[in-house]
């Protein structure tokens, strides 16, 4: 198992889809949510953890998808809008939750979580923001003239 051939190992794939834009938001997403977790594990009412789990399980899995290149091997599924999907949901989510934690609780460690998740709501806003304009393709002008020439 020569790693210096051609094809890049699955650590390669990591650190080169780590440096690319995409993977770093992916990436601090997948961290925010950890903390986030962190901080619901030490609050004294831990109810909102759902978000921040699920939320870090579709990252996780689109990370794996992204940097393997699944995404392009996988035809089935439109991998760039459900990736919109994901982040435009995790962001309303994110922001919802986080603003009743705020408002509503009284110990340091559900503020810090609310503090946190509204980080998180942006940052998942930001990735649907980069996310969307990959989705307009340009199409090509259909051909006005009639194949027989007529």
């Amino acid at each position: 198992m020569d790693s210096s051939g051609g094809t890049p190992g699955c650590m390669g794939q990591c650190t080169s889809f780590l440096r690319s834009h995409k993977g770093t938001v992916l990436a601090l997403e997948i961290g925010l949510c950890i903390v986030i977790l962190i901080c619901y594990g030490a609050s004294r009412t831990p109810g909102y953890t759902g978000v921040a789990i699920f939320e870090m399980v579709f990252s996780i899995v689109f990370f794996v998808i992204y940097m393997l290149g699944l995404n392009k091997q996988l035809a089935v599924v439109h991998w760039g809008w459900s990736d919109f999907a994901r982040a435009l949901i995790g962001a309303l989510l994110f922001l919802i939750t986080s603003i009743i934690i705020v408002v509503g609780h009284k110990d340091g460690a559900g503020i810090a979580a609310g503090v946190f998740g509204l980080l998180a709501g942006i940052l998942f806003a930001y990735d649907a923001y980069i996310t969307f304009p990959t989705l307009r393709k340009s199409h090509t002008a259909a051909p006005t003239e009639s194949p027989e020439g007529v």
